[in-house]
């Protein structure tokens, strides 16, 4: 177990990612770091086609589709790249020639995403709130959505300008179009209807686990969109390695994955799993970022949000002081008192302070308590 001297020197973490990790993962890591169960080995050793391993990817596989409730008729893969290759891997795969795939742009994450496919495709914005610098998500009227588009892709969190879609106002596809969900920085956070998307796709640093591995849940449909199978001279030909139907004929192992970093995302869902689940998780998320923006609300202008309220993201929370000389004094004392992470992304500046799982809610009654006093000295 972790010395008492070891926890108490942990800072409070509100990096966007890699981000903080659940410490009792931390201590089962480090308790079977030199011999995994009696294998005599470190997971960092052993083959990715041996017995000790497909016990670790399979089970990490059954703990998700438990926590998802993940149909049947989807595979899950645990691959490379992080989310920024799926920008590229999804339209490679599911963008036939001569299609058409619409995007909604809600930030920089969804705008990189469009970029991307339009290497590969016709690939439009379906719908933006750039206009007001990304701080909400368009409503319904806000979209104009093509019938025939191959996919409909939009980023249910965006950590740079700090909103969110809200559960129940997601984009709803035309009928017969596959939604697509990077979904990187707020999976795991709450309970999701599975069933609704055709792929998601997530990095692993935020809620997951350490950086190296991406999840990716994909409709076995969809697998039949890939290239390979598809054949034909339309055909567009995919490296092995940003092939869908290849990783999930060889159940992610066609090369050697992120052994370890699958390890750790595997601990992670039990850590979630033995806390009650998602319904759990998502309750400590409000509860965090309810504290957080009630301060915010309650400074009388001194802190100000970025995202409009229906808009705001519960994973990272994006405020402004009245000037830029406050706002680096702001994390430069942050800092000093051990909250780190506070700097806002430098295309948008600020401060942004990231709550993902893992995070305390001891940290964030920290960061109130300081935004408080701050205040009272500078405001």
């Amino acid at each position: 177990m972790a010395t008492q001297a070891g926890i108490d020197k942990r800072i409070h973490n509100f990096s966007a990612g890699p981000a903080v990790m659940p410490v009792p993962v931390l201590e089962q890591i480090r308790e079977e770091l030199l011999n995994w169960r009696g294998s005599g080995m470190s997971v960092m050793e052993m083959s990715h086609r041996s017995k000790h391993f497909e016990a670790i990817i399979g089970q990490a596989e059954a703990d998700l589709r438990t926590l998802l409730g993940v149909p049947a008729d989807y595979t899950v893969l645990f691959l490379q790249g992080g989310a920024t290759t799926q920008f590229a891997m999804a339209p490679m795969n599911l963008l036939p020639a001569g299609g058409a795939a619409d995007y909604i742009l809600t930030g920089a994450w969804a705008r990189a995403a469009l970029k991307e496919a339009a290497k590969f495709g016709a690939a439009r914005a379906a719908g933006a709130s750039e206009p007001t610098n990304f701080d909400h998500v368009p409503a319904p009227s806000e979209l104009a959505l093509d019938p025939k588009a191959a996919y409909l892709h939009f980023t249910s969190n965006e950590t740079i300008h700090g909103i969110a879609w809200p559960a129940d106002a997601e984009p709803s596809p035309p009928p017969g179009v596959p939604l697509v969900c990077d979904a990187s920085s707020d999976i795991m956070s709450r309970p999701l209807d599975t069933a609704k998307y055709g792929l998601i796709y997530a990095g692993a640093q935020k809620n997951l686990g350490p950086s190296g591995v991406t999840v990716v849940i994909l409709h076995n449909d969809l697998l039949e969109r890939s290239p390979a199978s598809r054949g034909g001279e339309q055909a567009r030909p995919l490296p092995l390695m940003l092939n869908y139907r290849t990783m999930a004929e060889n159940k992610s192992l066609y090369n050697t994955p992120p052994t370890f970093a699958i390890y750790a995302v595997g601990l992670v869902l039990r850590w979630l799993l033995d806390l009650g689940g998602l319904p759990e998780i998502a309750r400590r998320n409000e509860a965090k970022a309810g504290l957080l923006y009630q301060t915010i609300d309650a400074s009388g202008g001194f802190y100000r949000g970025h995202a409009q309220p229906d808009s705001r993201s519960k994973m990272n929370v994006t405020f402004r002081l009245p000037t830029e000389d406050l706002e680096k004094r702001f994390a430069k004392e942050a800092t000093a008192q051990g909250l780190d992470g506070l700097k806002g992304h430098r295309s948008l500046g600020g401060l942004r302070a990231s709550l993902y799982n893992a995070l305390p809610r001891e940290s964030v009654g920290a960061l109130t308590e300081f935004m408080r006093e701050f205040q009272r000295v500078n405001g």
